[in-house]
């Protein structure tokens, strides 16, 4: 109590830490890097990156299957599988996701959250019947937004393939009301530049939601990270090709073995992915981004006053080993 007999007011509560999350996208057993969601590369195995970045201080992983939707494929459980075994972080699942059935599938194959998009534009109650099913907190409303005019941005499926006609406002409130504890907002017209997020469409999206939102698309530095968050008023931020490049290995020698971790896990192997993962676009492994640890982003993050997980500045770089098992 103070001398006049008045209990002091509670001091604050400290801001909540903003998540930094690394978003694999695999097609097939591998891991894949685009732009605009095309021309996938492979990069390596997802769950050789997911080790990585889950003992390299970040706050969760997404992991989306790029084809699944597209090709109406369940969810690669399998790779899940794989993926989940290696991280002690949060593990949103994302592609191919049709049913309250597929969704209880993912979860038991060691997810903790699932992103939906497609299915849901298809069939608004999915997002409704999952949340009541196995609550709020994992289920996140997926929406990939491209700019169809002067401030209007409309909802696209198929991993940013085909248009709704929907607008990314309109969704995003009624994907809420319908349940979704968070949204994981992708600028197509970003995705893979390295040329920063759509702040615009961050901030538009972020007024009208009262969730979480998840700002992807774009990241080429890391502050473009501080932007997402300062200017987009983002609750996390996902980045691929930002940490992807740092880790992903030149393959040594003129031949390569189809088992090669390194490529995909298949026959024949693909020349074109050699030639990528020695040389990059034009000679150069990184042309779009400047790659980078989690750690540094984070340290970028907490100068600009953002609030981060504690021991994430002071997380050491993780090793990992890339010799086929």
């Amino acid at each position: 109590m103070t001398r006049a007999g008045t209990i002091p007011a509670p001091a604050p509560a400290p801001a909540p830490a903003i998540r930094l999350i690394p978003r694999i996208e695999v097609k097939g057993p591998n891991l894949v890097k685009g732009i605009q969601f095309d021309g996938w590369r492979v990069l390596g195995l997802p769950e050789r990156f997911a080790g990585l970045y889950s003992a390299g201080g970040a706050d969760e992983i997404i992991l989306q299957d790029v084809v699944a939707s597209l090709f109406r494929r369940p969810p690669r459980l399998d790779v899940i599988r794989r993926v989940a075994a290696v991280t002690t972080v949060p593990l949103t699942v994302a592609g191919g996701i049709r049913s309250v059935e597929d969704v209880r599938a993912v979860l038991r194959a060691g997810a903790d959250k699932v992103a939906i998009n497609t299915a849901a534009i298809a069939d608004p109650g999915l997002l409704r019947d999952a949340a009541r099913t196995f609550g709020a907190q994992c289920i996140v409303a997926s929406i990939e937004a491209m700019r169809t005019g002067r401030g209007r941005y409309e909802c696209f499926v198929d991993h940013g393939r085909q248009q709704t006609g929907i607008d990314v406002l309109d969704w995003a409130r009624r994907a809420i009301d319908l349940g979704a504890g968070e949204i994981l907002l992708t600028s197509v017209e970003r995705e893979g530049t390295g040329e920063g997020f759509d702040l615009e469409l961050t901030a538009a999206v972020s007024r009208v939601a009262p969730v979480p939102v998840i700002a992807s698309g774009g990241a080429g530095r890391p502050e473009h990270v501080v932007q997402a968050v300062r200017d987009g008023a983002a609750d996390a931020v996902a980045a691929a090709s930002l940490f992807h490049f740092r880790y992903a290995q030149p393959v040594e020698g003129p031949t390569l073995h189809w088992l090669s971790p390194d490529l995909r896990m298949g026959t024949p192997v693909d020349s074109g992915n050699v030639d990528f993962l020695n040389h990059g676009y034009g000679g150069l492994r990184a042309i779009l981004v400047e790659p980078c640890a989690i750690a540094t982003v984070k340290q970028a993050m907490a100068a600009a006053g953002i609030p981060v997980r504690p021991d994430a500045t002071d997380a050491t770089e993780a090793t990992i080993a890339w010799s086929t098992p």
